[in-house]
């Protein structure tokens, strides 16, 4: 059994062969997929699609690229559909997109405190999406937060940053999380970040359709390949792919209370 913590099984690429790609994840012992929310459209999605299947579970949340969206309307909506669905587990993917993103950073900022406020109004956990905005992020989540034991859950997906902030966020409790890129010959930032760290602290994800791992790049990601991840991270830290899966498994299970 693995879980992936990230995909993004409503865009476009598996319109045509949804079905297929849950029965694939199924026979590769993908028993749970959290179905991640970037933008209005696709959080409602997500919500529809963690109602209609046993194994999928839906977040809600602005990407950076959707910052500008973000407002108290928005964020009282979204509270209320949580406390009616269960299946609705974490707020996210949100945060902060310096290379990338065609936003001011103030509006980016204004809505990724909305969202964190959002979580922790709701009592779900925080996916957060950082590049090239570490600084900033930190900093945010630092005056929203005093680390101790009775905070929501955080991650950051997709980690790819360097082992000094990866030390920085886990002092604080925060996860991180691996993706395909971990089993790039040139990630070696992200591979040493993924050896070191902490058991409690990490878990897999593929965001698909994006992120192929190195074996299937240049295809379609979808949540099957989740244990190409961990097979990485197996290797890295020098354990065996069953305690990988068990222990990210018992992480994610934790994080999303699923």
């Amino acid at each position: 059994m693995l879980i992936d913590t990230h995909a993004h099984l409503m865009f476009k690429e598996f319109e045509n062969d949804l079905e297929d790609v849950l029965s694939k994840a199924k026979e590769a012992g993908v028993e749970k997929i959290i179905n991640i929310g970037c933008d209005v459209k696709s959080s409602q999605a997500a919500v529809k699609m963690a109602d209609e299947y046993e194994n999928l579970y839906a977040t809600l949340g602005l990407h950076p690229y959707d910052a500008a969206l973000a407002n108290e309307e928005l964020m009282d909506e979204w509270r209320k559909l949580i406390l009616k669905n269960k299946k609705i587990v974490a707020i996210g993917e949100c945060g902060l997109d310096y290379f990338k993103a065609d936003v001011p950073k103030d509006v980016q900022k204004s809505a990724f405190r909305l969202q964190i406020a959002l979580a922790e109004s709701a009592g779900v956990p925080l996916i957060v999406h950082c590049r090239d905005a570490y600084d900033d992020c930190l900093e945010i989540l630092d005056e929203k937060f005093v680390w101790d034991d009775k905070n929501i859950g955080i991650v950051l997906h997709c980690y790819s940053g360097n082992l000094s902030f990866a030390e920085k966020l886990w002092k604080r409790g925060v996860l991180t999380s691996f993706t395909g890129i971990v089993t790039y010959p040139n990630a070696k930032d992200v591979q040493e970040v993924a050896k070191k760290a902490p058991m409690d602290l990490f878990m897999v994800e593929t965001d698909c359709p994006y992120l192929a791992p190195q074996i299937y790049r240049g295809n379609r990601n979808e949540p099957a390949y989740v244990f190409e991840v961990a097979r990485k991270i197996s290797e890295l830290k020098n354990i065996s792919l069953e305690e990988v899966i068990e222990i990210s498994v018992k992480n994610s299970l934790a994080f999303f209370g699923v």
